[in-house]
Protein backbone atom coordinates (compact mmCIF):
# COMPACT_ATOMS: atom_id res chain seq x y z
CA UNK A 1 0.00 0.00 0.00
CA UNK A 2 1.43 3.23 -1.32
CA UNK A 3 0.55 6.31 1.52
CA UNK A 4 -0.21 9.56 0.17
CA UNK A 5 0.53 12.80 1.86
CA UNK A 6 -1.70 15.19 0.09
CA UNK A 7 -0.86 18.82 0.81
CA UNK A 8 -2.83 21.80 0.32
CA UNK A 9 -0.32 24.83 -1.27
CA UNK A 10 0.50 27.83 1.04
CA UNK A 11 -1.95 31.27 0.68
CA UNK A 12 -1.70 33.22 -2.09
CA UNK A 13 -3.05 36.79 -2.23
CA UNK A 14 -6.73 35.75 -3.62
CA UNK A 15 -7.12 33.31 -0.53
CA UNK A 16 -6.77 36.39 1.38
CA UNK A 17 -9.45 38.16 -0.26
CA UNK A 18 -11.42 34.90 -1.06
CA UNK A 19 -11.21 34.85 -4.60
CA UNK A 20 -11.39 31.79 -6.78
CA UNK A 21 -8.14 31.02 -8.00
CA UNK A 22 -8.74 27.31 -10.51
CA UNK A 23 -5.90 27.19 -13.12
CA UNK A 24 -5.24 31.04 -12.64
CA UNK A 25 -1.79 30.71 -11.73
CA UNK A 26 -1.19 33.21 -8.65
CA UNK A 27 2.02 33.03 -6.53
CA UNK A 28 1.87 32.80 -2.76
CA UNK A 29 2.38 35.54 -0.40
CA UNK A 30 4.66 35.50 2.49
CA UNK A 31 1.90 34.29 4.63
CA UNK A 32 2.01 31.42 1.91
CA UNK A 33 5.99 30.84 1.54
CA UNK A 34 5.20 30.77 5.95
CA UNK A 35 2.74 28.00 5.91
CA UNK A 36 4.93 25.72 3.25
CA UNK A 37 8.11 25.83 5.89
CA UNK A 38 5.74 25.44 8.76
CA UNK A 39 4.34 22.00 6.85
CA UNK A 40 7.91 20.86 5.83
CA UNK A 41 8.81 21.26 9.83
CA UNK A 42 5.86 19.64 11.03
CA UNK A 43 6.30 16.65 8.36
CA UNK A 44 10.11 16.14 9.42
CA UNK A 45 9.28 16.26 12.81
CA UNK A 46 6.77 13.15 12.30
CA UNK A 47 9.63 11.52 10.08
CA UNK A 48 10.82 10.16 13.34
CA UNK A 49 7.42 7.76 13.66
CA UNK A 50 5.90 7.54 10.63
CA UNK A 51 9.45 6.90 8.39
CA UNK A 52 10.64 9.21 5.53
CA UNK A 53 8.72 10.47 2.44
CA UNK A 54 9.83 8.71 -0.49
CA UNK A 55 9.23 11.55 -2.72
CA UNK A 56 7.64 14.64 -3.56
CA UNK A 57 5.37 15.57 -6.58
CA UNK A 58 3.54 18.94 -7.58
CA UNK A 59 0.65 20.46 -9.17
CA UNK A 60 2.75 22.64 -12.09
CA UNK A 61 0.81 25.41 -10.58
CA UNK A 62 3.41 28.25 -9.29
CA UNK A 63 1.67 28.60 -5.76
CA UNK A 64 1.74 24.64 -5.69
CA UNK A 65 5.36 24.13 -6.82
CA UNK A 66 6.69 26.87 -4.59
CA UNK A 67 5.02 25.44 -1.57
CA UNK A 68 6.60 21.88 -3.23
CA UNK A 69 9.85 23.13 -3.37
CA UNK A 70 9.92 24.78 0.45
CA UNK A 71 8.72 21.25 1.85
CA UNK A 72 11.52 19.54 -0.39
CA UNK A 73 14.55 21.79 1.26
CA UNK A 74 13.33 21.33 4.82
CA UNK A 75 13.02 17.12 4.17
CA UNK A 76 16.03 17.01 2.01
CA UNK A 77 13.81 15.43 -0.99
CA UNK A 78 15.26 16.70 -4.42
CA UNK A 79 13.38 18.97 -6.19
CA UNK A 80 9.33 18.38 -6.87
CA UNK A 81 8.52 16.32 -10.00
CA UNK A 82 5.73 18.25 -11.47
CA UNK A 83 2.14 16.32 -12.59
CA UNK A 84 0.07 18.05 -15.01
CA UNK A 85 -3.30 16.54 -13.79
CA UNK A 86 -2.66 17.44 -10.65
CA UNK A 87 -3.29 20.77 -11.01
CA UNK A 88 -6.19 22.83 -9.46
CA UNK A 89 -9.83 22.30 -10.84
CA UNK A 90 -10.75 24.48 -13.60
CA UNK A 91 -13.40 26.70 -12.34
CA UNK A 92 -13.97 28.86 -15.46
CA UNK A 93 -16.17 32.24 -15.71
CA UNK A 94 -15.67 32.40 -11.63
CA UNK A 95 -12.10 32.61 -11.72
CA UNK A 96 -10.92 35.94 -10.08
CA UNK A 97 -14.57 36.56 -8.55
CA UNK A 98 -14.80 36.60 -4.79
CA UNK A 99 -17.59 34.51 -3.32
CA UNK A 100 -20.06 36.93 -2.92
CA UNK A 101 -20.05 37.78 -6.50
CA UNK A 102 -19.62 34.65 -7.75
CA UNK A 103 -22.87 33.53 -6.03
CA UNK A 104 -24.30 37.66 -7.52
CA UNK A 105 -23.47 36.07 -10.72
CA UNK A 106 -24.36 32.28 -10.95
CA UNK A 107 -27.12 31.29 -8.13
CA UNK A 108 -27.23 27.89 -6.68
CA UNK A 109 -27.74 25.81 -9.61
CA UNK A 110 -26.79 28.09 -12.67
CA UNK A 111 -24.47 26.34 -15.15
CA UNK A 112 -20.84 28.23 -14.62
CA UNK A 113 -19.00 28.39 -18.03
CA UNK A 114 -15.68 26.42 -17.79
CA UNK A 115 -16.31 24.74 -14.65
CA UNK A 116 -14.83 21.75 -14.72
CA UNK A 117 -16.84 18.49 -12.96
CA UNK A 118 -15.75 16.79 -9.85
CA UNK A 119 -15.98 13.52 -12.02
CA UNK A 120 -13.45 15.27 -14.47
CA UNK A 121 -11.17 15.92 -11.60
CA UNK A 122 -11.16 12.80 -10.42
CA UNK A 123 -11.27 11.11 -13.96
CA UNK A 124 -7.39 13.16 -14.58
CA UNK A 125 -6.15 12.88 -10.93
CA UNK A 126 -6.70 9.23 -9.89
CA UNK A 127 -4.81 7.90 -13.00
CA UNK A 128 -2.24 10.01 -11.53
CA UNK A 129 -2.33 8.91 -8.47
CA UNK A 130 -2.50 5.24 -9.42
CA UNK A 131 0.59 5.63 -11.52
CA UNK A 132 2.63 7.66 -8.85
CA UNK A 133 1.70 4.08 -6.24
CA UNK A 134 2.68 2.21 -8.92
CA UNK A 135 6.06 3.84 -9.32
CA UNK A 136 6.47 3.86 -5.17
CA UNK A 137 4.65 0.73 -3.97
CA UNK A 138 4.50 0.92 -0.25
CA UNK A 139 6.21 3.90 -0.33
CA UNK A 140 5.15 7.92 1.13
CA UNK A 141 4.70 10.12 -1.29
CA UNK A 142 4.01 13.93 -0.96
CA UNK A 143 1.59 15.11 -3.36
CA UNK A 144 1.46 19.16 -3.41
CA UNK A 145 -2.21 20.33 -4.76
CA UNK A 146 -5.24 22.67 -4.72
CA UNK A 147 -8.01 22.34 -2.31
CA UNK A 148 -10.90 21.84 -5.35
CA UNK A 149 -8.57 18.52 -6.03
CA UNK A 150 -8.38 17.70 -2.05
CA UNK A 151 -11.77 18.41 -1.18
CA UNK A 152 -12.77 15.88 -4.25
CA UNK A 153 -10.46 13.54 -3.11
CA UNK A 154 -12.22 13.70 -0.12
CA UNK A 155 -15.49 13.69 -1.02
CA UNK A 156 -14.85 10.73 -3.28
CA UNK A 157 -13.20 8.48 -0.70
CA UNK A 158 -15.67 9.63 2.04
CA UNK A 159 -17.99 8.45 -0.41
CA UNK A 160 -19.79 11.58 -0.81
CA UNK A 161 -20.03 13.02 3.27
CA UNK A 162 -17.31 16.01 2.94
CA UNK A 163 -19.44 18.72 1.50
CA UNK A 164 -21.42 21.48 2.86
CA UNK A 165 -20.47 24.96 4.17
CA UNK A 166 -17.11 25.34 6.66
CA UNK A 167 -15.82 22.30 5.05
CA UNK A 168 -12.64 23.73 3.77
CA UNK A 169 -9.03 22.64 3.26
CA UNK A 170 -6.30 24.83 5.17
CA UNK A 171 -3.66 26.10 3.45
CA UNK A 172 -0.71 24.32 4.24
CA UNK A 173 -2.37 21.29 5.77
CA UNK A 174 -2.22 17.64 4.90
CA UNK A 175 -4.65 15.02 3.91
CA UNK A 176 -3.72 11.41 4.69
CA UNK A 177 -4.32 8.50 1.74
CA UNK A 178 -3.57 4.95 1.05
CA UNK A 179 -3.60 3.53 -2.15
CA UNK A 180 -4.26 -0.06 -2.31
CA UNK A 181 -6.15 -2.87 -4.42
CA UNK A 182 -9.51 -0.94 -3.32
CA UNK A 183 -8.01 2.29 -5.14
CA UNK A 184 -7.88 5.47 -2.56
CA UNK A 185 -9.26 5.21 0.65
CA UNK A 186 -8.86 8.19 3.23
CA UNK A 187 -6.86 8.13 6.59
CA UNK A 188 -6.57 10.64 8.05
CA UNK A 189 -6.83 14.08 7.55
CA UNK A 190 -5.52 17.15 9.09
Amino acid sequence: MTTFGIVRHGETEWNAQQRVQGRTDIPLNDTGRAQAAETGARLRAEQATDGPWDAIVSSPLSRAHETARIIAAELGLPEPELVEDLAERAHGEIEGLSFEERTARFADGVPVPGLESREEVLDRTLPSLEALAARHPGGRVLVVSHGGVISTLLHHSSGGQFDGPGRSIPNGSVQEFRWGLGGLVLRSSV
